[in-house]
């Protein structure tokens, strides 16, 4: 782990609670370039009623404007949940170096769960992957995100 990887996946977290607050699956992620950070993004799926609007990909579109390239080779993604294989296939397609996740993803995880997308020989570009910041954080905030859904529409229920 490098020094300033608890810092920028803080930075993640914030992006992933302004998600939850907009009711939104909550996922942050940030986008760093030679140490300092040049994009940020949240999901926004039911916001914008697309099913690519995904925090990673958000900030990699964010972070090919600020750089003017779809080539992100010096770039490090920071992002609180592993990567699906979306996301995952992009960051390899945008050349990111390093992919930091907190909370592993059995369920969809494409870089160390079900996958390993970013690490694979036969693609043309390697990913260097960490796995853990801070994993118990960016856990307990998707925890409480369902557990609070499910306690409203149980709640629902009842009422009928």
């Amino acid at each position: 782990m490098k020094k300033n990887d608890k810092k920028f996946m803080t930075l993640a977290l914030i992006e992933a609670e302004k998600a939850s607050a907009l009711g939104e699956i909550p996922i942050g992620a940030v986008v760093v370039y030679k140490g300092e950070v040049i994009a940020s993004a949240h999901n926004r799926r039911e916001l914008d009623q697309n099913p690519i609007a995904h925090a990673e990909l958000l900030a990699l579109q964010k972070a090919s404007e600020v750089l003017g390239s779809w080539r992100l080779l010096d770039c490090e993604l920071f992002v609180t949940l592993e990567p699906c294989t979306m996301c995952a296939g992009a960051l390899v397609n945008a050349r990111v170096s390093r992919t930091i996740f907190g909370a592993k993803d059995a369920k969809a995880g494409a870089l160390r769960s079900l996958y390993a997308i970013g690490e694979d020989p036969r693609l043309n570009h390697r990913i260097d992957v960490r796995s853990g910041v801070l994993a118990q954080e960016c856990s307990t905030l998707l925890s409480r995100f369902f557990s609070d859904i499910r306690q409203k529409k149980k709640r629902l229920k009842e009422e009928e």
